[in-house]
């Protein structure tokens, strides 16, 4: 059977349905994520603590691409959704550490004894608050009735990255904390040396 040469296939139906979703999707996180850097922007007044809160959403998307490898599910639009609701919670935990560390520097406190009391005084309100969304969504997770198709990625999704979001955010953000400190803190000692024409 020959064809006309201006013939063009084209799919139609659920496919093509996925297919707009998924292109949605590549500019609604995108843009989620500008919004929530300007909001962080704005409620620390500065770059360095907005990017390091930023940071946690690597974290969160570590759990979450491993529980859908471990579960065996495929990425869909069910399952991106559960990432961007995964971004709020765990920028929630990052917003939640980064302001007692502020606090606690205002208060004159040294580097690491600053960021050492925030993280044992926020352990409590940062798991509580991940083990709620986690207790809340595992139903989802582990149905098998109708409709679990479309709810059990999302819910997978967000159980996962809320596991290594808070492991990685009370351990390891408080570490990029400190590093970023202390060299910007040199770096604005230098330039005062500098200035005073010490070096």
């Amino acid at each position: 059977v020959s064809l006309p040469k201006n013939y063009r296939m084209t799919w139609n139906g659920e496919f093509e349905n996925q297919q707009r979703a998924s292109q949605t999707l590549a500019n609604v996180v995108p843009l989620c994520l500008l919004g929530i850097f300007l909001i962080l922007f704005m409620t620390f007044g500065n770059v360095k603590d907005a990017v390091l809160t930023i940071l946690n959403v690597p974290f969160a998307l570590i759990g979450g691409i491993l529980a859908l490898h471990i579960t065996g599910m495929n990425f869909s639009i069910s399952a991106g959704i559960g990432f961007i609701a995964l971004f709020g919670v765990c920028i929630q935990n990052g917003v939640i550490l980064i302001s007692v560390f502020r606090k606690n520097l205002e208060q004159h406190m040294p580097l690491h004894k600053a960021i050492l009391d925030g993280v044992i005084s926020r352990v409590r309100p940062v798991v509580m608050t991940a083990l709620m969304a986690a207790i809340g969504l595992l139903p989802a997770a582990i149905s098998t009735g109708i409709g679990s198709e479309t709810q059990k990625p999302l819910a997978i999704v967000v159980i996962g990255g809320l596991v290594t979001s808070t492991i990685l955010t009370l351990l390891i953000l408080p570490i990029i904390y400190s590093l970023v400190h202390v060299f910007l803190h040199k770096r604005q000692n230098m330039k005062l040396l500098k200035k005073m024409g010490a070096v």
